[in-house]
């Protein structure tokens, strides 16, 4: 199922260029490259680029950047605005086990009324995106999550300083989207045409750039609620990457899905909840339409990493990381999903972003804490225990299609 790809893909005549940034050790699927140039096929497609956590979506891959004359809206998928952002954290202590019990309830949305009173709201100095107000303050489930994290090692002395940052400082982590908002975007397209080009692309874009700024905002809001609960003073981000988007450039319509931007500036490329990530400067060109990879990229599908997992890894195994960190997840049936023998080699990952010269590590991070969504009342029946094989696949199912089929969130 599963081949390595060269660095250089060749597409057939009369189609698009197509480059997939891995090396020989690197882990890429077939089908993915597959998928590159299936999109490389396209009406007006001019160059895709896969990065090295590229791996199959729903209709189109994960971990690419594709430039085009046409706009394409199912290329960037549902959850637009989706990225991101490192918040500067100042804690005396970091006992991990004390702090996974102070995060809040980051499944329950913030409410203009009834939580008027909320600090996190300090963070809004303008209106709400396009007045949207279900999910917001929410993380959402599959890939997404929060994680307070401690700088590992300093890679780059100079960058980091520049971020204001050094080894043993606390960040926090926020991987979250538009929640509703993008997906109902892509489904008014869709219900009309399907996975064809935007007749009208300044009408789409107007919608889509509020789901961006959806999304920034969510993930501010988010910080606040868990900086607020952990005793420390909400920051601003000293990074913030969106990587489901389309952008014009240079004429043309440049499509990320699972992809950050990668023309100067950083990017937090995620790893796993029980691996290290990477603050990295970018500085892609054009073979690589300007994009750098945005985390690991799953090495199985979420039904594979259920089946597997569950025949090897308890639950509570999965609660405390192979670094030491803790994991807040009610849902066990995610645990599995999201174990982190699911994804690849982070360091695969990073090494081939060094190798092609679309990225520099400055600094990696260590998870302490990692959330995925609220536990549950400690009286759940089997809590601890082995989950039978095969169980929930329907819901593995359901969240295949929610998260374009593979999608980490993590990566």
């Amino acid at each position: 199922m599963s081949q390595q790809s060269p660095p250089w893909s060749v597409p057939t005549t009369g189609a698009a260029s197509v480059t997939v940034f891995a090396s020989a050790r690197s882990w890429i699927e077939s089908d993915a490259v597959a998928q590159c140039h299936q999109v490389a096929a396209l009406d007006g497609m001019i160059h895709v680029a896969g990065m090295p956590d590229l791996h199959p979506g729903k209709g189109a891959p994960i971990g690419a950047a594709m430039t085009s004359n046409l706009l394409y809206p199912y290329l960037v998928g549902s959850d637009i605005g989706c990225g991101i952002a490192v918040f500067p954290v100042e804690l005396k202590r970091a006992v991990p086990e004390q702090l996974a019990r102070r995060f809040p309830d980051l499944d329950r949305p913030l409410d203009p009324v009834r939580d008027a009173d909320d600090p996190a709201w300090a963070v809004v100095d303008d209106e709400i995106p396009a007045g949207h107000l279900d999910g917001l303050a929410t993380v959402g489930r599959g890939n997404h999550f929060v994680e307070l994290a401690r700088i590992h090692e300093v890679l780059d002395p100079d960058h980091a300083a520049r971020l204001g940052l050094a080894a043993r400082d606390l960040v926090l982590i926020v991987h979250s989207g538009s929640r509703g908002l993008g997906e109902r975007v892509l489904r008014d397209h869709t219900d009309r045409y399907g996975a064809g080009p935007a007749p009208d692309p300044a009408a789409y874009l107007a919608r889509h750039d509020a789901a961006v700024r959806w999304g920034s905002l969510n993930r501010r809001l988010i910080a606040a609620r868990v900086l607020h609960a952990l005793g420390a003073r909400p920051t601003g981000p000293v990074v913030d990457r969106c990587h489901n988007l389309v952008e014009i450039r240079d004429g043309a319509y440049l499509h990320r899905k699972g992809a950050a931007p990668g023309d100067g500036g950083d990017v937090l490329v995620a790893g796993t909840r029980g691996t290290l990530s990477y603050l990295v400067a970018a500085h892609a060109g054009p073979a690589a339409n300007f994009s750098v990879a945005h985390g690991a990229g799953r090495k199985m599908s979420r039904a594979d990493a259920l089946r597997r997992g569950r025949a090897k890894h308890t639950v509570e195994e999965l609660r405390r990381t192979p670094v030491g960190s803790i994991v807040v997840c009610g849902d066990r049936q995610l645990l599995f999903e999201e174990a982190p023998t699911a994804y690849k080699r982070i360091e695969q990952v990073i090494a081939d972003l060094a190798e092609h010269g679309l990225a520099t590590p400055a600094v990696s991070t260590v998870p302490l804490v990692t959330y995925k969504t609220a536990e549950r009342p400690r009286g759940d029946a089997g809590a601890g225990r082995r989950d039978r094989p095969g169980a929930g696949a329907g819901a593995a199912g359901r969240r295949d299609r929610q998260d374009g089929g593979r999608g980490r969130g993590r990566s």
